[in-house]
This record gives C-alpha cells, sequence and structure tokens, in this order.
C-alpha cells in the first residue's frame, strides 16, 4: 500500500473517473495480492503485477457499469499535477481508454514503452503507435479549445 497505493489509485481513477470507486479498485487489487501470494522478481515486477490487476479490475468494473447504465459522477484528480497543468490532464481524460492508459502508464507512472508493451500484453511499436496517436489528438484538441499556436 504504501509504495504503489498512490500508483494504483491514479491509474483505477484515470479509468473510472470516480473516486469511490478508484478507491474500491485500490482495495480489491490489493486483497488479491494477499489472496494470491504471487512471489516477485523485483519491486518493479510487483508494481507491474499490481497495475495490471488494477487494469483488468477496472474494465470489469466499466463493463459492469455500462451493463447496469450508472453514470459516475467526475472528480477531480487526485494525483498531484501541476495547476498550470490541469487543462493538459483534462484533456487526456476525454481520449478513447485504449490512448488514455498508454499516455497514462508513460507520462504519470513514468514507465517506459518496453514496460507498457509488457504489461498491455502488446508489441512495443504498437505502443509507440499509440502513444504517437494520443500526442496528436491531444495537440489537435488543445489548439482547438485553447486557440494554442504551433
Amino acid at each position: 500500500m504504501n509504495q504503489h497505493g498512490n500508483a494504483i489509485l491514479r491509474l483505477a481513477h484515470s479509468y473510472l473517473h470516480n473516486m469511490a470507486d478508484a478507491e474500491d479498485m485500490l482495495q480489491e487489487a490489493l486483497l488479491q495480492m494477499l489472496r494470491k501470494a504471487p512471489s516477485f522478481d523485483s519491486p518493479e515486477h510487483e508494481k507491474a503485477w499490481l497495475l495490471r490487476v488494477t487494469i483488468n479490475l477496472c474494465k470489469n468494473k466499466i463493463k459492469y457499469n455500462q451493463r447496469r447504465r450508472w453514470e459516475d459522477l467526475s472528480e477531480s484528480l487526485a494525483c498531484e499535477v501541476r495547476e498550470d497543468l490541469t487543462f493538459v490532464w483534462e484533456a487526456v481524460s476525454s481520449l478513447p481508454v485504449k490512448y488514455r492508459e498508454v499516455v497514462h502508464l508513460f507520462y504519470q507512472e513514468d514507465l517506459s514503452t518496453a514496460q507498457i508493451a509488457n504489461l498491455l500484453n502488446k508489441q512495443d511499436s504498437t505502443i509507440r503507435s499509440l502513444l504517437h496517436r494520443a500526442r496528436f489528438i491531444l495537440k489537435e484538441h488543445l489548439m482547438e479549445v485553447y486557440d494554442f499556436e504551433e
């Protein structure tokens, strides 16, 4: 909890946009770890395992909510974001999940594209492509909404 709690909570919140559900996912991920008691090669492997479990739990929660047609209330991000960049993270939260998850893992969790590829079971080149497309979408969106110049 002390080592990876904030990372798990931020990741869950980036998927669910609801702090109460994100806290539930944090608790559930930690319970999974206690139940399974996996052995890890390194602290990075432990973090990757917890993030993968959190991603799976969040996707299950999203599917559950879609079947139940719940509408979650949006809350502000729990992570420490400099105020001048809040608008960027708001734009990131509007991205489709496949882009949002790689942007979050790359910029917020400081994972390399190889680590993200391993975590998401995708090719490294796919992750780089997703990041490239996400950056392009964000650039277009931010230029349109905030009237930025290149």
